[in-house]
């Protein structure tokens, strides 16, 4: 991939505002602490005064990110949300994401649309299933991993068996910038191994305001007093013996993914938060550019572009609004410009820009080059689009999964079928879920394929709190899909008669929905049986391979 020749570029004023930018993901296994991170980062970004708990009581916040009815009940997050504030001369747009894995097709979208990545571990677990999973999206997207140990205030694996981990798993270079003083009940602060000092914290309440933070070196008589000899000289031996067993930290390997800045800390009390806050804003790259017909479109060009990675429906219920998050590549945007959305080629005034924190908003004048953008009303786009004023750039950034469970959603009410319609209608432009329509079905209403059942729960959940219609979930037999195509296509077949398909069993075709051919199973294991019996067609286990 070579960089775009002779481009004009942005203003000086413009560079300097995209330089500053720092967009960034937050992602990890549930109950990692990620939400809790990411409210301590506002925090101390001053974005907020006091940080909620997630699992918060009656008497105290709900988080700032969490803002769905559904994510306050279960405190967990079920949908991404875009969090901006300023922090020591850079604007930070923080991206808090769903754990769990049924959402994860949500968190892979918000991880094509940053710039790195912090990683949120267990430290007395370590690494788990889904972190590895998004570790390895982030992998694949060359996103910069940077780790943050959490719960050391809580009893934890030894740090350097937490380091071996790391290392042999991700296979990527540790390199601490941090290290604990302790664990559990015990735990007194962290070292920093940039500045060779200890820094030693006081609990607060629930951990809702900003630590105490005393600053001392690893031999002053505070630390000394602060700590068990055990621990003292357990540390002073651990610190001695990392400058043998890590590499020094390089801003270079970790912008190229081939090391990864590790933090100790505990995001409950606030133990090495704002530490790693601005470790992470020194290190952590500015805009990055995107790729378009094999060529990176840099973000400082002069022309707008940008890709629209997520949609929310009913952000403010009262007006039955949508938000459309778009990330900018290139340029600057500016209110009531008119860009061409490349999937429709119409050209578009964005006239409703919105910067949002959470659920709250403010209308939005001016953006650049690596910031999020919320265009809130019924604009016609869809996840994918490309929205620019540059008629040769087309960006494919959106991964596409394959569902692993599936369901009708069907309408208790049938007085309610204008809003039941409407409803999924607006919730399907999200694209939590993939319609499918089974051919000769007598079903009204379309299949749904999903990464996780969860995520019918939420729809469900959806229609009834802001739609005000009940619904039951239908299983059908189907558990698996294969999408297909002829080796040698039928020029004479209409597009919506199918394919010669020799079907077994168990088995039935159907159309996704962008119209694509596919087959429906009941099990894994026919998957063979089908190949073998339709030599004349390639199948595939995903839409876009």
């Amino acid at each position: 991939m070579t960089t775009t020749a002779s481009i004009k570029t942005v203003s000086a004023v413009a560079a300097r505002e995209i330089l500053r930018r720092r967009t960034f993901a937050i992602i990890s296994h549930p109950d990692a602490g990620k939400t809790t991170l990411t409210e301590k980062l506002l925090l101390y970004g001053g974005a907020i005064g006091l940080a909620g708990s997630v699992t918060s009581k009656k008497d105290q916040q709900s988080t700032s990110s969490d803002w769905m009815a559904m994510e306050k009940e279960r405190g967990i997050s079920v949908s991404s949300t875009v969090l901006q504030f300023d922090y020591k001369g850079c604007c930070v747009n923080l991206l808090d994401t769903p754990g769990h894995h049924d959402f994860s097709e949500d968190t892979y979208r918000v991880l094509s649309a940053v710039d790195a990545a912090v990683m949120v571990i267990d430290a007395g677990k370590g690494i788990q299933a889904q972190t590895l999973k998004l570790f390895d999206v982030c992998r694949k997207r060359g996103v910069p991993i940077f780790v943050f140990i959490n719960k050391m205030d809580r009893p934890s694996r030894p740090p350097l068996e937490l380091l071996d981990e790391l290392e042999t798993v991700l296979k990527l270079a540790p390199s601490p910038v941090n290290w604990p003083l302790g664990d559990g009940p015990r735990f007194r602060g962290v070292y920093d191994r940039q500045k060779g000092q200890v820094n030693l914290f006081e609990k607060t309440a629930h951990g809702a305001f900003k630590a105490p933070l005393a600053v001392a070196g690893i031999e002053d008589d505070k630390v000394r007093e602060a700590l068990d000899d055990d621990i003292y000289e357990a540390v002073i031996q651990e610190i001695e013996m990392l400058d043998g067993l890590t590499e020094p930290l390089d801003v270079e390997q970790v912008l190229a993914g081939e090391q990864m800045p590790i933090y100790f800390g505990s995001a409950m009390n606030n133990f090495g938060v704002q530490s790693m806050l601005e470790s992470f804003l020194k290190l952590a790259p500015a805009p990055t550019g995107r790729v378009s017909d094999d060529k990176i479109v840099p973000p400082n060009t002069d022309n707008f572009s940008g890709f629209v990675f997520k949609i929310q429906a009913n952000m403010n219920p009262r007006h039955r609004d949508r938000a459309v998050f778009v990330r900018i590549v290139s340029g600057v945007f500016e209110r009531d410009m008119q860009v061409v959305d490349q999937r429709t080629g119409k050209k578009v005034r964005l006239s409703n820009a919105q910067k949002l924190f959470g659920q709250d908003r403010e209308t939005l004048d001016l953006a650049y080059a690596g910031d999020i953008l919320a265009l809130v009303g019924n604009y016609d786009f869809l996840i994918g689009d490309t929205l620019t004023s540059d008629p040769k750039v087309v960006y494919n950034e959106m991964p596409r999964f394959t569902p692993e469970c599936f369901a009708y959603i069907l309408n208790n009410d049938t007085a309610g079928i204008k809003r039941y319609r409407s409803g999924m209608a607006q919730l399907m432009k999200e694209g939590v879920a993939q319609a499918y329509r089974v051919h000769g079905s007598s079903q009204a209403v379309p299949m749904l394929g999903a990464v996780g059942p969860l995520q019918f729960e939420v729809l469900q959940a959806r229609l009834l709190s802001e739609y005000k219609v009940e619904t039951r979930l239908e299983s059908p037999p189907w558990s698996v899909v294969q999408w297909f195509k002829e080796n040698a296509p039928d020029t004479s077949r209409r597009s919506q008669d199918p394919p010669v398909v020799n079907l077994t069993s168990g088995c039935v075709l159907a159309q996704d929905q962008d119209g694509n051919w596919v087959v429906l199973l009941n099990s894994k294991y026919l998957i063979s049986f089908v190949k073998d019996r339709n030599e004349h067609l390639t199948f595939r286990d995903s839409a876009t391979e």
